[in-house]
Order: structure tokens, then C-alpha cells, then sequence
């Protein structure tokens, strides 16, 4: 397996040609860093029986799945990579520019063979030290190919050499729309597009079971996030200064220092900002006597996310309103969690949710009809208040398995399946069908749920919940 192939290095508009003395200077007088202490990982073995999975859904065919490459955030500056999540699931790597392929051999199934621009090495061209976006003394090392072959249990082979193993009439699916730079090489190469979307469809689905790696992955995510949410809780006086800034960073610090980033864009949402759903700007004030919906997950280091929300008290004490309805929201909650088990539906936790929400809003003489009527799928009018659905999947990805069919993305509940259960009450700050002590509060409690053999278990239940658990938490 050979590392070596010249390519001009990828440089910026104003870089000045190197004179020929520097050239033979920086080509000279490197020690070999080739690293021979690695072994197969954790994610490597098990991400061999998920190829497998995969290779029995689609025998004969060729499967191609690109990790992705980096994207332009402003003119010859990239954002960080993150590589494609079937691909992650598939071999564990997290290097750009990588495609696996999955060679149908006609006899056991497939042969997978990893695809990827490894380090150049130093000596033989001036990528190590010219190319911005590859280069080891701008961009940082990466791997050769027999460390990544090592590391991940499969046959590696230069990029350059895809083009020309993809071609041929096999069969082909590929997991399109990823990696831009893979055009020309997949030019004329798995040209149906419903094939190719059976493919993102399977591997959704194939991933909507986790197995055991997976799991324990989303419970260490649960755990950082907790400690993201305490380290927040700890710096309310700077919160209270700073606003909403401040505590979007005070958690992201944790992500960063013990996993690999936020698993999304944190929800920092203080008073009429948490009846915004997705309010990401997080530029606003925090005001005592107020509550602050703060939606946030750790992304670990594997890439598994949290996903996690608590409404809490500014000052560290919920008002007797604020009670009345944080309390209905955690009803509605548990009653959804309550309702989720093997083999019923993916919507049994919403419906149940919000019945209660429901005849809550009644109770509160909210609701221009009764519960019973607001509840008819004709009318649904309760939803003025709520919004949104209580559950999506989770996993490497925040909203994980979306390419699934409705019919299995919806369907009946199986052990391993992860989702959260997020009920929340939204009243607008110009909403005048409700009373004017409730416009601007938005709540929402969110945990994520395993379902297990006999029931479930929420991965996030060390994180306070209960009205007096929260105070006391912040108190402490």
C-alpha cells in the first residue's frame, strides 16, 4: 500500500512560488512518523458487522459511501469536517476525503475497500508544507494508509485509484449528494436515482436498531451534557451580564474539551426567545423572574449526540405559574415516556403527551372548545400552543435515520431504537387568546429514551427533572 502521489498543492490566490533551494531545504531532514502502535479500535469491530448488514440487503451490487469533503465557510476558509454519518456508521474513520466501497466477490458478499487522500510523505512533493487544505504543516497529520487499514479493519487504497475500480458494469448504488469533489469520478456511475435513494433509505433504517457500542456512545454523550448544563448553572451571575452569549459558550467549553463539538446548534432561548422553536441567535438578555429553555447536546467524540432540554428559573425558583405549567409539561412528558414499549408506535408517546397537555390547556379554560373536540385530528386547534411532534430518532445524528421510509420511520417501536420525548407549551408574546401573565413563556422538558426489552430507559435521567430537583440543583 503506497501513500505516494503527486499532486499540485492546493494553494491561495497571493502565495509566492518557492525559490529551488527552498524546495530541496524542505524536502530534506524529516524523521520517519510512520505510527506502529496501532490496532484495531472498538468502532472498527463493530462497524464490521454493520457492513455486513448492509452487504446482505444489496447482493451483486457495487455500494459506494463517501465521507465527505470540506466546505467553504468564506473565501479559502473551510468549516471544520465532519464526515457523513452512513459513512462513520460504516467504518468508524472520521477523515475527509475518503469513500468506502463495498465490491460485491460473488461468494460471501462484499469485499469493502476504503478509498482516502492519506498523508504525503515528506521527502517526495510539497504537499506536507505548501497545501493549505492537506498539507501536515498547515492542516495538521493525517493518516497513512496502513495505519487507517490497521485502525479500521479494512483494505485501503489511494483516491486516486477510484475512478478507475468503479468502473466496469457492476451494479451500483452510490450515497450521493455528500462529496461534490467526487463528480467526475463518479461520472456515469450509479445512475438510477431511485437505486440510489434505497440505499440512503437502508442505511437509515439498518440504523435505527443500535447496538451496544452505540448505546453506551449516547450514554456517555448524556453524561458531558449534564455536566455542560451544571457548569452553565454555576455561572448564572455571568449569564445574568452577559445573556444568552454566555451560556452558549459555557457549554460549548464542555463539548469541546470532552467531546468533539455541540451535536448541533445550541438553544440558549430566555423569556419570549423560548417560543422560538429552533432560536439559535442567542444574543438576548437573561432577566430575573423569567424562565430560559436551554436546548443542548454533546456530540462525543465517536460523534454520537445527546439531545437535551431543561426550562429553568433565571433566579433559581419557579413562580406559582411558571409551576402550573412547567408541572403540566412534565405530566405530559412522563405520560409519553410512559407510553413507549416494543411494538407500539412510534407516535404512542406524542398521542399520549398530548392528551395531557390537552385536557391541561381545558383545565386552564384556554381552549375555546373542550379537550375532547381540540383532540379530533378535524380540528387539532391545541396545537396553536404546542407546535411540534414530542419524538425524532437520535444517534450520530441529532434528527438520526432520516432518509428511513415513513412506514419504518413510523412504524412499530423495537428494543434498541433511541428517541426523545420533548413536550413543550409555547405562548407567543403577542398571543392574545391567552392570559397576559402566560405570553412570552415557552417550556419544553426533553430526555432521550432507549426502548428496551421490557420498557425503557432514559439515557438523560441524572439530570434533574423535578420542579424541586431543579432548584435545588441551581441552588447548589
Amino acid at each position: 500500500m503506497t501513500d505516494s502521489t503527486e499532486q499540485a498543492p492546493k494553494t491561495a490566490t497571493h502565495d509566492t512560488e518557492p525559490k529551488e533551494k527552498l524546495r530541496q531545504f524542505m524536502n530534506s531532514g524529516w524523521g520517519d512518523i510512520e505510527r506502529t502502535d496501532v490496532a484495531l479500535s472498538d468502532v472498527g469491530a463493530w462497524a464490521a458487522k454493520r457492513r455486513d448488514a448492509l452487504s446482505q440487503a444489496f447482493p451483486g451490487e457495487r455500494l459506494v459511501i463517501p465521507a465527505g469533503t470540506y466546505k467553504v465557510r468564506s473565501n479559502d476558509t473551510d468549516y471544520t469536517f465532519r464526515p457523513h454519518t452512513d459513512y462513520v456508521w460504516l467504518v468508524g474513520d472520521q477523515t475527509s476525503d475518503a469513500v468506502l466501497v463495498l465490491e460485491p466477490n460473488g461468494t460471501t458478499g462484499h469485499d469493502p475497500v476504503l478509498y482516502f487522500r492519506p498523508r504525503a510523505d515528506r521527502g517526495e512533493g510539497e504537499e506536507f508544507w505548501r497545501d493549505r487544505m492537506y498539507g501536515e504543516l498547515w492542516a495538521g497529520r493525517r493518516p497513512s494508509l496502513t495505519e487507517t487499514a490497521k485502525e479500521f479493519g479494512v483494505e485501503t487504497r489511494h483516491l486516486d485509484q477510484l475512478a478507475d475500480a468503479i468502473k466496469g458494469d457492476v451494479p451500483t448504488r452510490v450515497r450521493r449528494g455528500e462529496d461534490s469533489s467526487l463528480a467526475s469520478a463518479l461520472s456515469g456511475v450509479g445512475t438510477d436515482a431511485d437505486k440510489d435513494k434505497e440505499l440512503a433509505a437502508t442505511l437509515s433504517e439498518l440504523r435505527l436498531v443500535k447496538d451496544a457500542f452505540e448505546i453506551e456512545q449516547l450514554r456517555e454523550a448524556c453524561a458531558i451534557t449534564h455536566r455542560g448544563f451544571s457548569d452553565v448553572l454555576s455561572e448564572m451571575d455571568k449569564v445574568r451580564h452577559y445573556g444568552e452569549r454566555w451560556i452558549e459558550g459555557t457549554f460549548w467549553r464542555r463539548a469541546r474539551a470532552e467531546g468533539n463539538n455541540v451535536g448541533y446548534t445550541s438553544i440558549a432561548a430566555a423569556g419570549p426567545h423560548a417560543t422560538t422553536l429552533h432560536w439559535i441567535e442567542n444574543d438576548g438578555s437573561v432577566d430575573d423572574g423569567t424562565l430560559m429553555l436551554l436546548d443542548m447536546g454533546v456530540e462525543n467524540r465517536n460523534l454520537y449526540t445527546a439531545d437535551i432540554t431543561r426550562t429553568l428559573p433565571v433566579n433559581g425558583e419557579f413562580t406559582p405559574r411558571q409551576r402550573e405549567l412547567y408541572q403540566l409539561v412534565l405530566d405530559a412528558q412522563n405520560a409519553g415516556i410512559a407510553a413507549l414499549r416494543p411494538g407500539v408506535a412510534f407516535g404512542a408517546g406524542h398521542k399520549a403527551a398530548m392528551e395531557v397537555i390537552v385536557q391541561g390547556l381545558e383545565a386552564m379554560e384556554l381552549l375555546p372548545v373542550s379537550a375532547e373536540e381540540a383532540l379530533d385530528p378535524e380540528s387539532m386547534i391545541y396545537q396553536r400552543y404546542t407546535l411540534h411532534g414530542v419524538s425524532h430518532m437520535l444517534g450520530i445524528d441529532v434528527h438520526d435515520c432520516s432518509a428511513a421510509r415513513n412506514e419504518q420511520y413510523r412504524g412499530d417501536l423495537k428494543t434498541g431504537y433511541v428517541l426523545t420525548v420533548e413536550p413543550g407549551l409555547y405562548f407567543q408574546a403577542e398571543d392574545l387568546t391567552v392570559p397576559e401573565d402566560l405570553r412570552g413563556i415557552g417550556i419544553r422538558i426533553e430526555d432521550d429514551i432507549l426502548i428496551t426489552d421490557d420498557g425503557t430507559e432514559n439515557l438523560s435521567a441524572a439530570m434533574p427533572r423535578e420542579i424541586d430537583e431543579i432548584q435545588t440543583w441551581m441552588s447548589s
